[in-house]
């Protein structure tokens, strides 16, 4: 769920966290075009974020699906979720359905992205979850994290893209 709050985790610092997972990032593909936002092209698109976001989070062993909701399916103010079982590792995304935003397609995927990345580090804090846990702190880690994540795959892409030449003095 996408809400804006103050930081938990004490003993875990979500730099670590970035510095651990920023060892995974070389081995991953880059981002493909961006869709038309069509249902099915933009249901092809969360497939392939997931497929990008679990391995980036060293998710693999976890049966993994995302499906775009309406409101109704989904709490109020939010715009996504994820309900796990952990003892069959299998969870799914719920993400707000591209037909549902009011703004344009590319920013659009670009938030439906991040709600992925969002719910998955969720998933990736879970075993620190309790049931003193302060929901609002952990909503606000949560979005620290994937907004850090999110920052620091589209600087690599930049980086990426950007010819030698462009980069040398």
């Amino acid at each position: 769920m996408l809400v804006r709050y103050r930081p938990v985790f004490p003993l875990c610092s979500p730099l670590f966290l970035l510095v651990f997972l920023s060892s995974e990032f070389a081995s991953v593909p880059a981002r493909a075009a961006v869709p038309a936002c069509d249902l099915a092209s933009t249901g092809e698109f969360l497939n392939a974020r997931l497929a990008f976001w679990q391995q980036r989070l060293n998710l693999q062993e976890w049966k993994l699906s995302v499906l775009a909701s309406h409101p109704s399916e989904l709490k109020p103010e939010t715009l996504g979720n994820i309900h796990w079982d952990t003892p069959t590792k299998t969870a799914v995304v719920r993400v707000l359905s591209i037909s549902d935003y009011k703004m344009a397609c590319p920013a659009a995927l670009d938030d439906m992205e991040l709600t992925v990345i969002h719910e998955l580090v969720h998933l990736t804090l879970s075993p620190l979850r309790s049931s003193t846990t302060n929901r609002a702190d952990e909503e606000h880690t949560v979005n620290q994290i994937a907004d850090a994540l999110l920052k620091l795959d589209r600087q690599s892409r930049a980086r990426r893209s950007t010819p030698v030449a462009a980069i040398s003095h």
